[in-house]
This record gives C-alpha cells, structure tokens and sequence, in this order.
C-alpha cells in the first residue's frame, strides 16, 4: 500500500488498507477480538457517548501537544502501544514502530512477544522505550529480560495484568492461526490458498525470513521460546500481586500496571509501586463483555490520579478519541491497532501516516475546541450524554 498512503485519510483507511494486504489468519488476529466481540465494539461506541463544549470565537494559531509520562517530555499526548508479533504483520515490525515513534517525538512501548531482540529496538529507537513484560517462560526468563532491558537502557517496564491466557478469539482457530505458525506442514495445507493469494505479504515474509521464535522470551537452558509454543505457555505465565516484589527487586525504574479495570486494582497496584496505570480492557481482546476502557476511566482517575499517572488504552482510532480522554483524566493515551494497522497496510511509512492522521486530528479538534493547549483540557470541555454509564 505504501504508494497509495497519499490517498489515506483516516485509520479506518488503514484498517481498509491493512486487510487487503494480510492473509486472514494475521488480518484476523491485529482485528479481532474474543466470543462476541462485544467489548471490541462497544470500545469505540462509548466514545460516542462523550460530547464536547467549545468556545468560540477564540483565536489559536498554534496548540501545543506536548506533555510528559513518567518524568519523560514527548511531543504528543499519545505513545504507540506494545503490540504483539508486529513482525508478521510487515518485516518492518518493532523496528519500524521505534523510529517512527521517535521521529514524531513520542515513547514506544516493546512487547515482549516481539519479533526483534529488545537491544536492536533499543538501538533503531531515537526516543523513549518502555519494556512491556508478560512472565512466558517463568521468572527465569522474566528475569533475563528485565536485565537485558535495563542495561539496554528501557525508561520504565510495563506490567500487563489481564493476560493469565489468551482470550477465546475464535477467528483465530477458524484461520487457522495455530497450524500456521506450527512445525506440521500438512495441518497447513487447508489454510494456504488464501495466504498464497497476498502475494505481497508472502514475498515480504519470505525475505524476511519469518518470525519463528521470540528473541526476547530466553528459556534458561532452551533458548528463544518457539513461536508455536507461545498460546500453551500463556497459561503458566500470570503475573499475580505476589510477584510485584519480585519484580521491584528485578527493576529499579518507574513500574507502569497495564489491564487496570477497577478502582479496587488501581489502589493495589499503587500500593505495589506502581508510577503509572494504564486502563484499558487489551482492546477488547481479552475477557469479552468487559466495560469499555473510557468508561472506567473517570472513576480510576479520580480514585488514584493524584497518586499515578493515568493512561488511557482501548479504542483509540481519532485525535478527538485523545482529547476526550485526557478530558476525562488521562495524561496520555497508547495507541495500538490504529498505528499497527499503518504498519500491516504500508510498513513504517503507514505508522508515520498513522501517526501524522492523529496529530492533525488532535490540532484540528483542540481549534475547534477553543483550547490552545492538550494541558488545559479537563471536564469543562466535554458532557456526558448517559452519564449513569461511566463508573
């Protein structure tokens, strides 16, 4: 797609782009989420619940987006999310995701089920870079790569809560998705035919190499964890309260907690140490019928906020999707399938265009506004149409 990126004008444009180019089982997979999707939809029909109060007749001739995480100064009031297996969606990957991220002044957040080695994302990186941590493969391999990340020079680790096993995407196992990354060649046979019919993505794989295992998940005595082996190990891998001292052993830095639904888990996980919180329901792919993020947002923040920072994750497809967040209490957003869906359509130019849609979005929507800073954005800005549903 990377020469009709011109020709884009929002994420949806991307998405459109990115399905086009990928098989179904890796579209599928970016795209969908658990049993009925329920909360993947209602992720970006809550936005719709939120409406803003401008002031007119306000002259803004420039708006500053810029704000800090962590202590950390960025240029946008958003960063790009940790997305898993980035590498199969476009050789550029986790690579990509770090440069662009960088030029456009902002952090990104690596995942641990990354198909580059965490020390050569750090050194394609010109910005800030968070180590996000699933416990795959034990403490024994959490621990090499809290070192690993540490001494490659990671801002802040980020500890993803929500994820003791996958959720039940079904499309995932209709696709094929399994068979696919798996040794046995004949359980794939049933699930070639559509994957020969993007030849685009199948050359770019090709030459890449593939992605069969991940660098970033060292078994002590067994190397890189298999790609294969990964849904089987997810289920071993919860990350409990009881390891958070642990891991403050293991990790000096500021600790951020991602998968925060609740009050009740904000306060614990401030009580854990933790320097920021991210509410967010995994984009609606984990336990399905979950509140939408932005929901619970208001509640956390007012819970905690003075006490963490608040992230917002979920749902994100619009500039004004960013400054109703903030509106409501976070002081960024992640931002994951719309910049991924600029990855899988266009490489790392479509993140760059990703990236570009958004910060044009958030200009044009904080004009509109009558608000020349994303600082000065809280509650006078926006009303509630239901507001029983918001916690």
């Amino acid at each position: 797609m990377g020469k009709s990126l011109s020709s884009v004008v929002n994420i949806a444009d991307l998405r459109e782009g990115a399905r086009r180019r990928l098989p179904r089982a890796v579209f599928d997979y970016l795209d969908g989420g658990p049993d009925d999707e329920i909360t993947l939809r209602d992720n970006r029909v809550a936005f719709q619940d939120i409406v803003f109060k401008p002031r007119h007749a306000v002259a803004i001739p420039k708006c500053d987006l810029g704000t800090s995480v962590l202590g950390i100064g960025l240029d946008l009031p958003f960063m790009l999310a940790p997305v898993g297996y980035s590498r199969l969606m476009h050789a550029d990957g986790e690579l990509g995701a770090a440069r662009a991220a960088g030029r456009a002044g902002t952090a990104y957040i690596l995942s641990t089920v990354s198909g580059y080695a965490l020390e050569d994302v750090k050194a394609a990186a010109s910005g800030p870079l968070f180590y996000q941590l699933y416990l795959i493969g034990g403490r024994g391999a959490g621990e090499a790569a809290i070192a690993r990340a540490r001494a490659a020079g990671y801002k802040a680790l980020v500890i993803t809560i929500d994820t003791p096993l996958a959720g039940n995407r079904e499309k995932d196992f209709r696709n094929g998705a399994a068979q696919l990354i798996g040794k046995n060649p004949f359980a794939k046979l049933p699930y070639l035919p559509d994957v020969l019919m993007h030849p685009g993505w199948l050359a770019g794989h090709v030459i890449d190499g593939g992605m069969t295992h991940l660098p970033n998940v060292i078994i002590p005595g067994r190397g890189g964890m298999p790609l294969a082996q990964v849904n089987s190990s997810h289920s071993g891998s919860a990350v409990s309260w009881e390891d958070f001292p642990w891991i403050r052993e293991q990790w000096r830095g500021p600790i951020v907690v991602k998968g925060v639904m609740t009050v009740e888990d904000a306060r614990r996980s401030v009580d854990e140490g933790a320097a920021a919180i991210v509410v967010s329901n995994h984009g609606g792919r984990q336990l399905d019928s979950v509140d939408a993020s932005i929901r619970a947002l208001p509640a956390i923040a007012a819970a905690v906020g003075t006490q963490a920072e608040i992230w917002l994750d979920s749902g994100i497809r619009r500039g004004s999707d960013i400054v109703k967040a903030l509106c409501l209490g976070a002081k960024a957003v992640i931002c994951g399938r719309a910049y991924a869906y600029g990855l899988a359509a266009g490489g790392e130019p479509g993140i760059d265009k990703a990236i570009d849609i958004l910060r044009n979005d958030l200009v044009r929507t904080l004009k509109l506004l009558g608000c020349a800073r994303v600082s000065d954005l809280d509650r006078s800005y926006i009303a509630l149409r239901r507001p029983e549903k918001f916690l």
